[in-house]
């Protein structure tokens, strides 16, 4: 396990919520070496002592068990206030660092990738066997993630560059895998002929207040869709991998993006919805909406078909919002009826098909939706009624996902990252999802801060996220 830790954009939202925090955990529950150090890097002035108590007061939240833990962490913290554009200024300041291997993790713009892989190239801290974390989105599109990507590959090879998407560091997430490969009941019908379609939801309640520059050239699709819900969908539907090891399992996930059904501008009217918030009312509170000069959404919808044996047919109906009434993430499975009905009560207009429902947050359940016969009168047809089995786990004891993350990254195990093909395989098909809009000149509707999205929004939504009753 490498003992060097270079985080670039220490004073960043990202670093104060999870990244330090998750270090200040690891270092608590001794997972992380004795002689453990982390250099930050930043734009804001500051001296050591500087940085460390104005981190003491955003990550000191009042736990007794963290206090000891904080100050060992803050002991090992060095900072570095450096211009990320000036290759050769950071290539002097970050060189007597290099004594031993280290992970430098880039918590930047995208924009930064490049000129901080040269500097840190420069700087000899890309020598084997260092290695490179990458926060999404890699780039804006395909040829600028190939370009960052060439960049990348010219100061070490791609088993050193971890590109992390948070997403696949939850626990709940990588439950989606032993769920449908270590079980018979799922395992032997999880393909066309057994399944209806598919639901993949990440509703939040946050806006994008403190990020509007940033959205204002992306927006939902390339922010969300484009790695989480992607990443989600590829876990679904891949492939049974020989292993589960690093390239077995992603060598599956990029056979499913490649295999999605290119977007045209005949099917944008059809296959997908855009929208973005205005002013309204989220959790009891009034919120502003969206204003930054910009035509992007902070809301998508999206059907996506996979062009395989195992999916032919099946839609896979994407969601993302901003500012909805509830966070939610969730995977619902729908199961094809039964062919042939033999009950009067209900009549098979009116049987509802089985789903399998698994919400990742903000609570993990895991509920199956079935028809049965709880009570039927003595004397007459029997009567089904849905019903379903619930398995709504108590919270658990869980880690961050970027604690996993860091401590895969310093351990050098790829599995939970993304691979330069799966970015690029599913920056191809989101590039089509955004020529097609342009083509078709696809409106971003507006919708009140609060909903569920614009009103053609209604065919995409899983009806029990939005409480508009049974699947």
């Amino acid at each position: 396990m490498h003992d060097s830790l270079l985080l670039f954009g220490a004073t960043g939202d990202l670093a104060q919520r999870y990244l330090f925090p998750s270090l200040l955990h690891l270092l608590r529950d001794r997972l992380l070496p004795a002689d453990f150090r982390v250099v930050a890097i930043g734009r804001s002035e500051h001296d050591d002592e500087g940085f460390r108590a104005w981190l003491r007061e955003r990550i000191g939240n009042g736990d007794g068990r963290n206090d000891g833990a904080l100050d060992d962490l803050l002991r090992r913290i060095v900072y570095r206030s450096i211009d990320l554009n000036d290759i050769d200024g950071m290539a002097a300041t970050l060189a007597p660092f290099a004594d031993r291997p280290s992970v430098s993790y880039l918590s930047t713009p995208p924009n930064l990738f490049e000129p901080a892989c040269l500097g840190l190239k420069a700087a000899g801290l890309l020598a084997p066997p260092s290695r490179l974390v990458l926060e999404k989105p890699i780039g804006h599109d395909l040829p600028s993630a190939r370009e960052i990507d060439a960049t990348l590959k010219s100061a070490l090879d791609e088993s050193r560059i971890f590109r992390i998407d948070h997403y696949l560091g939850k626990a709940p997430v990588q439950n989606l895998l032993a769920l449908r490969m270590g079980n018979t009941l799922f395992e032997a019908v999880w393909q066309h002929r057994w399944i209806e379609s598919v639901d993949i939801m990440v509703a939040e309640t946050a806006g994008v207040d403190g990020r509007e520059g940033y959205y204002a050239g992306y927006g939902a699709l390339r922010d969300m869709v484009q790695n989480h819900m992607l990443q989600l969908l590829a876990l679904i539907a891949m492939e049974p991998p020989a292993a589960l090891d690093a390239d077995s399992i992603r060598d599956e996930k990029r056979k499913v993006l490649r295999a999605l059904r290119p977007m045209t501008a005949a099917d944008v009217g059809v296959d997908s919805v855009r929208g973005r918030y205005t002013a309204g009312v989220v959790e009891g509170k009034a919120v502003k909406g969206f204003t930054a000069d910009s035509a992007v959404e902070t809301f998508v919808g999206l059907r996506a078909w996979i062009d395989n044996w195992r999916w032919a047919g099946v839609p896979f109906r994407l969601v993302t919002g901003k500012r909805m009434p509830s966070r939610n993430t969730e995977v619902i499975v729908h199961f094809k009826p039964v062919t042939h009905w033999v009950f009067d009560r209900p009549d098979q207009a009116h049987a509802q098909p089985n789903y399998l429902r698994m919400r990742l947050q903000p609570e993990e359940t895991i509920e199956l939706g079935l028809m049965g016969s709880l009570a039927a009168p003595e004397w007459g047809a029997t009567e089904l009624q849905p019903m379903s089995l619930d398995l709504a786990m108590l919270p658990p004891k869980r880690r961050i996902a970027y604690e996993r993350l860091m401590i895969d990254a310093l351990k050098g195990d790829q599995t939970l990252f993304v691979r330069d093909d799966e970015v690029e395989a599913a920056w191809r098909w989101i590039d089509s999802v955004s020529a097609a809009w342009q083509q078709a000149g696809t409106p971003v509707q507006d919708y009140p801060a609060g909903s569920w999205g614009p009103a053609a929004a209604a065919p995409f939504l899983p009806r029990t996220a939005t409480g508009q009753g049974p699947i």
